[in-house]
């Protein structure tokens, strides 16, 4: 088992998944993601699990794919098995963020249940700024949680949205003390845990199913657009702007 994803069950039925690289800012790897999907996975089948708790170690949630290492695989992507896994899972899943959740990391979010972030939460979609397009069905379900204007506006312009500014958008369901945070998604993630599993297993299924096809649809088509446009070379002076720790110049590839 990989200690990239930390696993801990209650006598609750409350499964916490701890995002455990914090020297990276718990960015993902290929290791993490598949850590991630299994974790998923095996809480899907678990009949002692009725609830699932998602934060990050250290101080920061997530800053999304580690760029160090998305190397190519064969066959489907880890980090498309991983989406597809939370898309899909069955189970009621409440998150915890704190400090940066970018990209991969903000995403994630969008497919939990319920989402309680601290008060140092620094929240961004940096895709447009990336020279890319959303990820994790993101371009659609983005939309359908604060709705299309918003949601325009947070995608075009790559901004940075604080914990104050995520529960205003609806983004964010609470905010908490960073202290306090794990503890009050714990206590709610139990308060749900407490009910029949297979009433809550079928409640999720109601309320997403609606959904589902829709986000599939818009994963298929982001990773069509991942595709033309990665490695492009906005997407390059977007990098090596990053690494150079520089604003891009994305105007000299115009006319």
């Amino acid at each position: 088992m990989s200690d990239t994803v930390l696993q801990q069950l209650d006598d609750d039925g409350v499964l916490l998944l701890t995002l455990n690289r914090p020297h990276k800012k718990n960015a993902f790897s290929n290791e993490q993601w598949l850590a991630f999907k299994d974790a998923l996975v095996a809480a899907s089948d678990n009949p002692l699990v009725a609830c699932v708790v998602i934060t990050g170690a250290g101080f920061d949630f997530s800053s999304g794919v580690d760029l160090n290492d998305f190397s190519e695989t064969e066959g489907e992507h880890p980090f498309a098995v991983s989406a597809k896994a939370l898309v899909d899972f069955d189970k009621p899943v409440v998150s915890a963020a704190r400090g940066v959740a970018v990209g991969g990391g903000a995403t994630l979010l969008l497919h939990t249940d319920v989402v309680y972030v601290g008060d140092s939460l620094r929240l961004r979609f940096p895709f447009t700024a990336l020279g890319l397009v959303p990820e994790w069905g993101s371009s659609y379900q983005l939309q359908v949680i604060i709705g299309a204007r918003k949601a325009a506006e947070l995608m075009y312009t790559s901004e940075w949205i604080n914990a104050d500014k995520a529960v205003e958008l609806g983004i964010a369901t609470a905010s908490f003390d960073d202290d306090v945070l794990l503890d009050k998604a714990m206590e709610k993630a139990r308060e749900i845990a407490q009910w029949p599993i297979p009433s809550l297993v079928e409640t999720k299924k109601l309320m997403r199913n609606v959904h589902r096809a829709a986000i599939h649809s818009a994963m298929g088509g982001e990773t069509e657009g991942m595709s033309r446009l990665a490695g492009t070379p906005e997407n390059i002076e977007a990098v090596v702007a990053i690494m150079e720790k520089r604003k891009p110049d994305f105007k000299q590839f115009r006319g």
